[in-house]
């Protein structure tokens, strides 16, 4: 049997698929944001969360 090919699992995979409803106002605030950082939108929210639970956690 031949060995498998490709890209290795990762330990952190992301499963989980949620949509998020949102306005143009926040789509085009979100794609800006991602844009500038050079990064995806999903980092930034991701990154956004992470700033709340900090918040959060301060208090």
């Amino acid at each position: 049997m031949a060995p498998r090919t490709g890209r290795p699992p990762s330990e952190n995979s992301k499963k989980l698929k949620i949509n998020v409803r949102m306005n143009q106002e926040t789509a085009d605030l979100l794609q800006e944001c991602a844009d500038r950082l050079q990064i995806s939108r999903t980092q930034v929210l991701e990154k956004g969360l992470h700033l709340v639970k900090a918040e959060l956690d301060k208090k």
